[in-house]
């Protein structure tokens, strides 16, 4: 199902407090989250974001928050967003999909995939997961929802994969879970206890 990411889409889902589906206090709680076991893992404060399907960019004003002088790249398709705020928040054309194909500046502390996978059609999971595993030298946040779930929001041009299906794909990928959606690669693999990775 074709659909368009335009200011209509983003006052529904992000911004009418009637409608939304995530909270700014949430984004900001999810932030600390994924900030914390990256540098528990690095054991240095994150210097660098790259956030994929960033939308309007709503992680940016929480991550500078928490760390002021981190460089952020946001990475989105919607015209909307990049004719909007794509200079002033640091946001870039592409897709999930077409990540191995951009010029991006890594490997990156931490990379963001936030509620995007179940939108993202099969043919581009393996190849832009496989960009995330390449340009990761931190902890990547991948929270996607499998058919076993039970959500509310946007179902439009959702793809039906249950969790065993996006665990094989991040495996393959190279990605081992730590936990709370958060993913390492080779980079940090060593640096994970048994009990942290499943």
């Amino acid at each position: 199902m074709s659909k368009t990411y335009d200011r209509e889409y983003y006052e529904q889902w992000y911004h009418d407090p009637n409608r939304r589906v995530i909270t700014p206090a949430a984004v900001a709680r999810k932030v600390r989250m994924v900030l914390g076991i990256a540098e528990a893992l690095l054991e240095r404060p994150v210097r660098s974001v790259l956030d994929v399907g960033c939308g309007e960019g709503a992680w940016r004003e929480h991550l500078r928050r928490e760390r002021p002088n981190l460089r952020y790249t946001g990475v989105e398709s919607s015209e909307y967003v990049l004719e909007r705020f794509g200079r002033t928040r640091d946001i870039r054309r592409g897709s999930f999909g077409s990540l191995a194909a951009l010029t991006l500046d890594g490997p990156y502390d931490v990379i963001v995939v936030c509620d995007v996978l179940q939108y993202v059609p099969d043919d581009e999971l393996g190849p832009g997961l496989s960009a995330v595993a390449d340009l990761l030298g931190g902890v990547t946040y991948l929270e996607a929802y499998a058919k076993e779930d039970s959500i509310e929001g946007d179902r439009a041009g959702w793809h039906e994969r249950s969790a065993a299906q996006y665990l094989a794909e991040f495996s393959k990928a190279g990605l081992v879970g730590v936990g709370m959606h958060c993913y390492v690669g080779e980079a940090l693999r060593e640096q994970t206890a048994a009990l942290e990775r499943r």
